[in-house]
């Protein structure tokens, strides 16, 4: 199984209760299938990019569930045939996911590679910096020397 994000742009002038009731529909369709709802974001209406139909904006709604691609396709071709929604794109993130969870502990492994080759006591490190400049610049090699 697969995880993945809807997020669908519904129509800004249904009312509340009909955008719940479709969501609720969505879910129990979705559960219906097999897959399992990670959870439901409703963003609210916002703004759209550029007019879509007549409708310059539109309620955003988040969907993450992990189901099979064949649950996804029904679960498209649901939100195709709805007339309450504006514009849908499905996104595939368990890759990312596991690209990200291997990253963080290849972090966390050279972390703690760092933290054991590292010193517990300061010992003899470099020449504290007090006495490096009592020298005057004129004597210094490389510079000029003044008149």
């Amino acid at each position: 199984m697969r995880i993945y994000e809807e997020l669908f742009i519904i129509r800004p002038d249904a009312p509340d209760e009909e955008v719940d009731q479709f969501v609720e529909q969505l879910r129990t369709q979705l559960t219906a299938l097999g897959a399992t709802v990670d959870k439901i974001d409703k963003w609210g209406k916002r703004r759209l990019a550029y007019k879509v139909g007549k409708y310059r904006e539109g309620t955003y709604v988040l969907f993450q569930f992990t189901a099979e691609p064949e649950h996804v396709h029904e679960f498209e071709r649901r939100l195709r045939v709805a007339d309450l929604v504006l514009k849908f794109i499905t996104v595939r993130i368990d890759q990312t996911l596991k690209r990200l969870d291997k990253r963080k502990k290849e972090r966390d492994k050279r972390a703690a590679k760092r933290a054991v080759s590292a010193p517990s006591s300061p010992g003899p490190g470099p020449a504290p910096v007090v006495g490096q400049m009592t020298e005057s610049p004129a004597v210094l090699p490389g510079m000029p020397k003044e008149i």
